[in-house]
C-alpha cells in the first residue's frame, strides 16, 4: 500500500452513488467526489436535481454523472431504480445522505414539537432517515458485495447522538423534529449492523456525523438566515465558536471513500466543531 496522501486518499474511477444529491449538503458531497475524479450516481426527489447535475456535467463532462430522479416516498419505484443501478453498474461507494428536511417532516411547523407531531410527519422522518437508506444498502450494497471493497457512509446527524438543547430554538420559528433524532439515531444502529454481518464480504460501512451546518443559502426554504439568532446560539454552543461550511466535510467523504479508511468499519465520524463533547 502506498503512503502517499494523493494515493490513499484517492477515489479516483471510483463509482459512487449518492442519494439526496441535489441538497444543500449532498450537493458538497458529490462536488468533492468529481473534484477527486470520482464518477457520480446523484439520486434524489427535487427538480434541482436536474439542475445541479447538468452544471456538473458541463464542468466533468457527460461521463461523470448519471442521474435519477425518482420520488423515493414511492418505494416500488425507488427499488426499482435501486434494481437497475445494481444491475448495470459497478458501484464502489454508496453515500446515503437523503433526508426529508420539509415541514411535512416537522421541520419549523408545529408538527415538529414532540407535543404536536402527526404520524405523517413520524413517518416521513423514520423513512427518509432509516427506510431510504436500508434499501440502498439491502438494494446496491448487497449486490456489490460479490465484488467486495464497498464503502458504505451513512450520514447521520449530531442529533443521533445528543439531543437538541431547546434553549436554541426559543422564541424563534425554527424546530427539529424528535422524529430526526429518532431517524438518525437508528441510522448509527444500520450502521454497526451492516458492518458486523457484511464485514467478512469486504464491505465496509460507516457513518458521517456532522454536528450544526445550517442551510444558509438564500434560496432555501428554511434558510437560518431568516433568524440570525440561531446561528448566533449555535456558533456559541461549540468548542471552536462557530458553524460549519459544508466544504469541511470534503475531508472526512475522502476518508471514508478511499482506501486510508480501509481497515475501519461500524465507526461514527463527528465532525461538529466540539459540539458532543460537552
Amino acid at each position: 500500500m502506498s503512503l502517499r496522501a494523493q494515493d490513499l486518499f484517492s477515489v479516483r474511477g471510483r463509482t459512487a452513488l449518492v442519494t439526496g444529491a441535489s441538497g444543500f449538503i449532498g450537493r458538497r458531497l458529490c462536488q468533492t467526489l468529481l473534484e477527486n475524479d470520482a464518477r457520480v450516481i446523484a439520486v434524489g426527489r427535487s427538480d434541482r436535481l436536474l439542475q445541479a447535475t447538468a452544471a456538473w456535467t458541463e464542468t466533468y463532462g457527460a461521463e461523470a454523472v448519471l442521474t435519477r430522479q425518482v420520488d423515493m416516498y414511492d418505494v416500488e419505484a425507488f427499488t426499482a431504480t435501486l434494481t437497475e443501478l445494481a444491475a448495470s453498474e459497478r458501484i464502489e461507494v454508496i453515500v446515503n445522505n437523503a433526508h426529508d428536511m420539509g415541514p411535512e417532516a416537522g421541520f419549523n411547523v408545529q408538527a415538529g414539537t414532540l407535543e404536536g407531531a402527526t404520524v405523517d410527519s413520524w413517518m416521513r422522518n423514520l423513512t427518509g432517515g432509516i427506510l431510504w437508506a436500508a434499501l440502498t444498502t439491502q438494494y446496491v450494497g448487497g449486490a456489490m458485495r460479490k465484488h467486495g471493497s464497498v464503502s458504505i457512509i451513512n450520514v447521520a446527524s449530531m442529533y443521533g447522538l445528543v439531543a437538541p438543547n431547546p434553549q436554541l430554538y426559543e422564541g424563534g420559528e425554527f424546530i427539529n423534529p424528535p422524529g430526526y433524532s429518532a431517524a438518525k439515531a437508528g441510522l448509527l444502529a444500520l450502521t454497526r449492523y451492516t458492518a458486523s454481518f457484511w464485514g467478512l464480504s469486504g464491505v465496509r460501512a460507516n457513518a458521517l456525523v456532522p454536528g450544526p451546518f445550517p442551510n444558509t443559502e438564500d434560496s432555501a426554504p428554511n434558510s437560518v438566515l431568516k433568524d440570525d439568532r440561531l446561528v448566533a446560539r449555535l456558533c456559541e454552543r461549540t468548542a471552536l465558536g462557530r458553524v460549519g461550511h459544508p466544504d469541511e466535510l470534503a475531508g472526512a467523504l475522502l476518508f471514508l471513500a478511499s482506501d486510508a479508511s480501509s481497515f475501519m468499519t461500524g465507526h461514527s465520524l463527528v465532525i461538529d466543531g466540539g459540539w458532543t463533547i460537552t
